[in-house]
């Protein structure tokens, strides 16, 4: 029993020794390097060199009727009528409500019967002047007569002057209570009933146009230099730049766009929010969509000028923060922090940590750490090539 104790002990002894061979084996070729060798990866390399980026730029902000009006009472009086269905378009020029106009008639009447006087006697005091001034060249009375004379015939002028404004006035009051649509565009509802006691301010209806439609909205003080310093490289107006309207909330396949035109750029930023007023014109002819109603605005053809921009695939986050890879003189991938900018469709601005000249990886990043040795794509599929040829 002692003897097969033993027997079996070194037969595991030896075992374990041939073991622990078998692993040194394994582990010299690391032994000696410190490392495991990685392999190498191919993929795009690019050159960094400053470009104008094309950015596709979005704001938000609601729609609104630059030209929408509330239609006032400009007289006193009871309401006598309605003439439009409520929800309906109006042309400018319609005929919205009458406020009892024969009164204002009657002052018209009146108005007028006192020009007809003060007239009268104009030409009463003209004659009169007139006879005054021959008498005085026959020495018949004194200058003080004619002199009295002048002056009732500048009084009786300017009684016809009061009196042809107080009918001017009369008859605006007169046209005042045939309330006329100023604008076209739809109509609310009304705010005063047939039968009403209407004042002088008394709010009636609202009209609204609805084509073009106007969204105002702030742009950031750096988009706003961007876009100003765009003009002026191109020499044109705001007025020529274009412009597209998306509806924020539709779902759909095919989201509801507009075409428009920006319309006007601040001159000065808001200390508040560090924002640039704008706006910008679309047109509605089918009433698609209406004012209040939340849409995004994006500007067509904004750049970013002489900036650095890496495929926006390229960037990765690290420990450090946002990073790429760069490719050294060795040809090996090394990590490299990076402060981030705008994104532009497939591209994300880079604003500091590279450089001019600089090689970066511009494929996808997944399999690839620091010390990966790089084959550009171009340059494995030119030795491809030749290897196809020979």
């Amino acid at each position: 029993m002692k003897t097969a104790f033993h027997t079996g002990r070194a037969v595991l002894l030896a075992l374990a020794a041939s073991l622990l061979v078998a692993c040194g084996s394994d582990q010299s070729p690391q032994s000696g390097s410190g490392a495991a060798t990685l392999a190498p990866v191919t993929t795009e390399v690019l050159t960094i060199e400053r470009r104008d980026i094309p950015l596709q730029k979005s704001y938000s902000s609601l729609l609104r009727s630059d030209d929408e009006v509330t239609v006032v009472a400009r007289v006193t009086g009871v309401l006598e009528s309605r003439q439009f269905e409520q929800g309906d378009r109006v042309e400018q020029g319609d005929l919205l409500y009458t406020i009892e106009s024969e009164l204002y008639q009657a002052r018209v009447n009146e108005r007028a019967a006192d020009l007809k006087s003060a007239v009268a006697e104009m030409e009463r005091a003209r004659r009169d002047a007139q006879r005054y001034r021959q008498l005085l060249s026959r020495n018949s009375v004194s200058q003080q007569v004619v002199d009295q004379a002048q002056a009732e015939l500048s009084i009786a002028q300017a009684r016809v002057a009061q009196a042809e404004a107080a009918l001017a006035s009369a008859r605006i009051d007169l046209d005042y209570t045939r309330v006329k649509a100023p604008v076209g565009g739809m109509i609310g509802l009304s705010q005063v009933n047939v039968g009403n006691l209407v004042n002088f301010g008394t709010e009636l209806v609202t009209i609204t146009p609805l084509d073009p439609l106007e969204v105002r909205f702030q742009l950031p003080q750096r988009d706003a230099f961007e876009l100003r310093k765009q003009l002026v490289a191109a020499g044109i107006d705001i007025r020529q730049i274009p412009a597209t309207l998306q509806v924020a909330d539709s779902y759909a396949t095919n989201p509801l766009t507009l075409p428009g035109r920006m319309e006007f750029l601040g001159s000065r930023i808001d200390e508040r929010t560090s924002t640039v007023q704008a706006s910008a014109r679309f047109e509605n002819p089918q009433a698609q969509v209406l004012p209040g109603q939340f849409v995004r605005v994006n500007i067509e053809g904004m750049k970013r000028f002489d900036v650095i921009a890496v495929p926006e695939i390229a960037v990765t986050q690290g420990l450090m923060g946002p990073q790429v890879f760069v490719v050294d003189e060795e040809g090996k991938a090394r990590a490299q922090v990076v402060q981030l900018g705008d994104i532009a469709g497939e591209w994300q601005i880079i604003l500091d940590g590279l450089e001019e000249g600089m090689k970066v990886v511009a494929g996808d990043p997944a399999d690839i750490q620091p010390g990966t040795p790089i084959r550009p794509a171009a340059a494995a599929a030119e030795q491809a090539e030749g290897a196809g040829g020979e």
